[in-house]
């Protein structure tokens, strides 16, 4: 893999659908598949993942179970929801249990992809910079503190 692309974890059911996105996206991105939520969440305990991206009805675990687990497990991980059907209830239940960045519909637009997936990457950046400006301000705060 390569360190100095953004690393996406696609999770889908359908074969067909892991294989025609990693071969649309592996030359920009270090991208890992997963046919079900339990196979994405053992490769999160062995990769550096910045981004997620879920297909919503899957057997097993949906997409908003498996979403809602990485928020509370990898919470610097940027959620993504991606489904074909157009349930504004899973949406919401997405937006409000799994903390997705964005909500994408199948069939999927490659174009629309990438520029959803840059902007989440440019997301995962401000939210790890702003982590860290508080983690140094909360180190300096102690300092003075004790001093």
């Amino acid at each position: 893999m390569d360190s100095n692309k953004v690393t996406v974890l696609y999770v889908d059911d359908e074969q067909d659908n892991l294989f025609s996105f990693k071969a649309n996206f592996r030359l920009k991105y270090n991208v890992l598949i997963a046919l079900n939520g339990n196979d994405a969440l053992k490769l999160l305990e062995s990769h550096q993942v910045h981004i997620v991206i879920s297909d919503q009805r899957m057997p097993q675990m949906t997409g908003v179970e498996l979403l809602e687990k990485v928020q509370n497990t990898y919470p610097d991980i940027v959620r993504l929801l991606l489904t074909g059907y157009a349930d504004m209830n899973v949406v919401i239940e997405a937006i409000n249990k799994g903390k997705i960045f964005h909500y994408l519909t199948k069939p999927w637009k490659e174009e629309e992809i990438s520029q959803t997936l840059d902007k989440a990457y440019e997301f995962w950046k401000e939210k790890k910079s702003l982590k860290t400006t508080n983690e140094q301000l909360e180190f300096m705060l102690r300092q003075k503190l004790l001093s």
